[in-house]
């Protein structure tokens, strides 16, 4: 074959990525595209934190491409249409694409198999590109794969994690594949970079992390060193910051999750064995919407909620002054990075939609307008997992913000260190400064608690109908 063309969407390198090295084993020369998609646009999932950090992503990719000899193909509109005409302005015989989960994302690919096939030319689609296993890789014993090899399932699929780990970690992953040498690209049309500010107006997070696989691989490599052997004891601890962070250049594919599980399991240990753990959770949220693509609006499994409205309870907890610290700290750092510590979103997610019974959907919009990772399977399964409509075994379950402050922050430096106003107030007191009196209650400008947390424990549980 003359030519074939790497449409690039959420696989944004050049190492470990199997759609390019499909379309460069079958063609002489290729097509390296972006389609600056707009009907992502047009649904309101371009934000500018994402923006922001796609940008970047597109310009590292276009760079670590010439340095091979081509360059990345950038085009605006519908993505079938723009990719069938850079097809017929080139003469590719095929399109390599890496599989996904959403609903868009499989209509997306329907429609692109048919479009080229009405053209005589084929569309390959390659899994386990932006996850470790492909989702519907492993299913439950008794179900069957789909023939055809995809690996994605329809209805059969893991619902509880642990079931699902155990299978996870017995397969066998695909080798991690090495960046191309070169990259001969044929001559076509291509439009610039596209910059944040093309691609969504607004101003991003004042903290958000720059984007691009050279950054998630410098990220990796300094953390690996520093953190990995650390991971199970500190993940979870607010103030050490120990997470990876890497969960951004995961969304927009900079790093394969196949690269960073063979890495960590060559490193071994406890800490490598619970960050590989973490690894197959975002893999297990992708096999339940690959299964449920409804499941990113409706609940996966009803509790038939009747959610409470109440609109200025929510912009509190939005804004970071539902007068509860820790909640408020994690609110207000997801504002000024776009990112926030895995344990702060979980409590934030948890006193939204359980202490204050306000709809799940609600909270996981607001974390995509503003989460630079903001990935639909991930963002929407933990937030149902959280509001208790999607895989806990314990749907009931309630992580009051005082018991996690004690637990995950008990000096309170999390919460100093992002609620100012509180900064004065020595150890745990900062976690309940309505108990402050007179003088010393004035003397710090912070709101009262909007909530009273045994009443609103009681109201969900009538709620549900739990004792």
């Amino acid at each position: 074959m003359d030519v074939a063309i790497a449409l690039f969407t959420s696989d944004l390198r050049l190492r470990d990525n199997p759609g390019l090295a499909g379309a460069l084993r079958v063609a002489r020369r290729v097509v390296p595209l972006f389609v600056v998609d707009s009907g992502i646009a047009a649904a309101g999932f371009v934000v500018p934190n994402r923006a922001a950090f796609l940008a970047d992503c597109l310009a590292d990719l276009d760079a670590a491409l010439r340095e091979r000899g081509g360059r990345l193909v950038i085009r605006r509109g519908d993505v079938v249409g723009e990719t069938c005409r850079v097809a017929a302005e080139t003469g590719a015989g095929e399109v390599h694409l890496a599989g996904g989960v959403s609903g868009y994302a499989l209509r997306r690919e329907e429609r692109l198999r048919a479009a080229l096939a009405a053209d005589g030319r084929g569309l390959r689609v390659h899994d386990a590109v932006i996850t470790a296993v492909a989702p519907g890789a492993v299913v439950p014993s008794g179900a069957a794969k789909r023939a055809d090899g995809a690996g994605r399932s329809g209805k059969d699929h893991f619902a509880v994690f642990t079931p699902y780990f155990r299978r996870w970690s017995a397969e066998v992953p695909r080798p991690v594949a090495a960046a191309p040498r070169a990259v001969p690209l044929p001559e076509v049309r291509s439009e610039p970079l596209p910059t944040a500010e093309s691609l969504a107006p607004g101003r991003p997070s004042p903290a958000l992390p720059r984007g691009g696989e050279s950054e998630g691989r410098r990220r990796f490599e300094a953390w690996r060193r520093s953190r990995l052997a650390r991971y199970a004891e500190l993940h979870d601890d607010l103030p050490a910051d120990a997470t990876s962070r890497l969960s951004p250049y995961l969304h927009f594919g900079c790093l394969s999750p196949v690269e960073l599980v063979a890495r960590a399991r060559r490193a071994g240990g406890a800490g490598a064995e619970a960050f590989v753990r973490q690894l197959a959770w975002r893999d297990f949220h992708h096999q339940l919407l690959a299964a449920r693509p409804g499941a990113a609006r409706r609940d996966y499994r009803t509790r038939h909620d009747h959610w409470r409205v109440d609109a200025e309870e929510l912009a509190a907890w939005r804004e970071g002054r539902t007068g509860y610290p820790v909640v408020d700290a994690a609110m207000r750092q997801l504002a000024h990075e776009g990112w926030a510590h895995n344990r702060a979103r979980l409590l934030a997610a948890s006193f939204l939609t359980k202490t204050l019974y306000l709809d799940w959907r609600a909270g996981a919009r607001h974390f995509l307008d503003l989460l630079v990772d903001g990935d639909v399977a991930n963002n929407q399964l933990n937030w149902q997992w959280v509001a208790g409509t999607g895989s806990d075994t314990r749907p009931n379950r309630v992580l009051s913000p005082l018991a996690q402050a004690r637990r995950f922050d008990p000096a309170g430096e999390y919460v100093r260190r992002w609620v100012p106003e509180l900064a004065g107030l020595a150890g745990a007191a900062v976690h309940q400064p309505w108990r402050l009196r007179g003088e010393e209650r004035a003397r710090y400008a912070y709101p009262d608690p909007i909530v009273d947390l045994p009443d609103a424990l009681a109201r969900f549980r009538r709620a549900r109908g739990v004792g």
